[in-house]
């Protein structure tokens, strides 16, 4: 098969819907071997089927990717099925929204595992595959929320912002050894996640109507959008490309 990504293995964490999915999808028709690593195996499943009917080559891992355990038992298996890693899209993420003095130190915490522990232990495990194969593309979501605060959103935005940084580490660390990463960042983008991210700040008297999302970035995004740019900076096109944050978000963070 060819495509940009032809030849290459591709773990997506978080892969079976939403932006994710998206990707998934389009890495397999760019000619990569796909590995979902994802929590909800019903859709991880049906992804992968959608992609084998298309001609692709994918399988999917069931973990909770702010696991250890579970982690490295899926990159494993990934490995053990499709050969060396040398793209890892690190994309699983999740929200908490609601006033601060509301949250609690258990919130704080999950989030943090799911958001920011998740990409230590995905690219840990990973690395070393990459490293044998003689290098890889890493790319990490992030997000506008890195820069631009929203209310009732401080323990996501605070993930977001170490995303960002974790990116910008890891390719300052391996650069000289062929890694590369970078880190993607949608603004708001038409998936359940962002769906239901404005449907709770409206609830809380953030206003995110159709009218301030259309002078915010002037429509809400598509999940394949965001797909295209994580495509880019995991092909070898992007090859003189690492440490940076591609904003996709329709001039959103330019304002």
């Amino acid at each position: 098969m060819t495509g940009r990504l032809a030849g290459k293995v591709a773990i997506i964490s978080g892969g079976a819907t939403g932006m994710g999915g998206a990707a998934s999808k389009l890495f397999a028709a760019e000619g990569a071997k796909v590995a979902i690593v994802d929590r909800n195996e019903e859709a991880a499943a049906a992804t992968v089927a959608e992609i084998t009917a298309a001609g692709g080559v994918a399988a999917h891992f069931v973990a909770d990717v702010s696991d250890e355990v579970q982690v490295n038992n899926a990159v494993a298996g990934a490995v053990a099925r499709f050969g060396p890693v040398t793209v890892l899209f690190n994309h699983a993420g999740t929200i908490v929204i609601k006033p601060f003095l509301d949250t609690t130190l258990e919130e704080w915490d999950w989030l943090h595992a799911v958001n920011v522990r998740s990409m230590y232990l995905m690219t840990r495990a990973v690395i070393p595959h990459m490293l044998g194969a003689g290098g890889g593309s890493i790319v990490c979501t992030s997000s506008i929320s890195a820069v631009a605060a929203t209310p009732m959103e401080v323990l996501y935005d605070t993930t977001k912002g170490a995303c960002h940084m974790f990116a910008r580490a890891i390719a300052v660390e391996f650069r000289d050894r062929n890694i590369r990463c970078n880190a993607v960042c949608p603004g708001f983008i038409r998936t359940p996640h962002g769906l239901h991210e404005v449907d709770e700040l409206q609830k809380r008297g953030v206003d995110v109507s159709e009218a301030a999302m259309q002078a915010a970035q002037g429509r809400i995004g598509e999940p394949e959008e965001v797909a295209r740019a994580a495509l880019f900076l995991a092909s070898d096109e992007a090859g003189f490309i690492t440490g940076t944050h591609l904003f996709v978000d329709n001039g959103f963070t330019a304002i």
